[in-house]
């Protein structure tokens, strides 16, 4: 399933050049990211409260196809590529209408307070199969 998440381009997300500067993709693909996972219906904060576990991303492959301008309404799509007992991959893109802009492959781990990869809670892996 495909999480959508609209993002408005502002004058502060671009360069002197008017385009999206480079760097703020990947802030509008951690917001939706990050909505993605309140929609499965999980809190990041009472993960980190109660199991002790946060996400942190191990590794993006970015594609920069088409630039994003001033005042774009964009969409960043969320899709669960693969799952392990302490990853998750997805595959997220930035569109501005039909256009694909921007794509991503994000690999994510789950930590311990020790800074060390744990398994994800079983909650959370069920939300995501009910996804």
């Amino acid at each position: 399933m495909t999480h959508r998440f609209p993002v408005r381009v502002y004058y502060e997300d671009t360069d002197l050049a008017g385009i999206v500067y480079y760097a703020n993709y990947l802030k509008f693909i951690e917001r939706a990211r990050s909505e993605w996972v309140r929609g499965l219906g999980v809190d990041q904060v009472r993960l980190k409260a109660d199991h002790g576990i946060v996400f942190a991303v191990r590794r993006v492959e970015a594609d920069y196809l088409t630039p994003a301008r001033f005042d774009d309404l964009l969409t960043v799509e969320t899709a669960l590529a693969d799952l392990t007992p302490a990853r998750l991959i997805l595959d997220q893109a930035v569109l501005r209408g039909e256009s694909v802009l921007f794509t991503a492959r994000v690999t994510l781990v789950a930590l311990a307070a020790s800074g060390r990869p744990t398994r994800l809670p079983a909650e959370f892996r069920q939300s995501l199969a009910r996804g």
